[in-house]
């Protein structure tokens, strides 16, 4: 059975990954990782393992990433038995002491956590989508069936 404190511990890994990301250290962003996870961007690119998913953040924090923070929102957190749970939630980066509103979030993120044998919860699975909010909202005027139940 899980708890609020699960709830609490995967929310604070979330806090984690954005503070990790906000001092562009590639190690501490990677140790939120299980050694196996996979982790795919927005533009399409899996990787595979937390070396992997570390090597790529050192270089994206490097370059095209650096001095960025990461604006989130968790918008639902499911358990399916007490070491497993699947988050949903919306993202983006950017710069500067502004953080974006919600709404202005560009990305939509899934994440597969585990409780590892140490107690932790990790991310095993990262999926990261652009949001096409143009594309949205002509299928939802031209075929409102599309539109989610959440959002009728």
């Amino acid at each position: 059975m899980t708890t609020q404190d699960d709830k609490a511990a995967i929310t604070a890994v979330m806090a984690e990954m954005n503070s990790a990301w906000a001092r562009n250290d590639a190690d501490a962003y990677g140790a939120l990782f299980t050694q196996d996870a996979t982790y795919v961007t927005f533009t399409g690119t899996c990787y595979s393992g937390r070396t992997d998913i570390v090597e790529c953040h050192r270089a994206l924090f490097s370059k095209f990433l650096k001095n960025t923070k990461l604006a989130g929102e968790i918008t639902d957190i499911r358990f399916y038995g007490p070491d497993t749970a699947v988050v949903t939630g919306r993202g983006d980066t950017y710069k500067g002491a502004t953080t974006p509103r919600a709404s202005r979030l560009s990305k939509v993120q899934t994440c597969t956590f585990v409780r590892e044998a140490d107690g932790q919860w990790r991310v095993a699975a990262f999926h990261n989508t652009q949001r096409k909010p143009l594309m949205e909202a002509i299928s939802f005027k031209t075929a409102p069936g599309t539109i989610p139940a959440a959002q009728k």
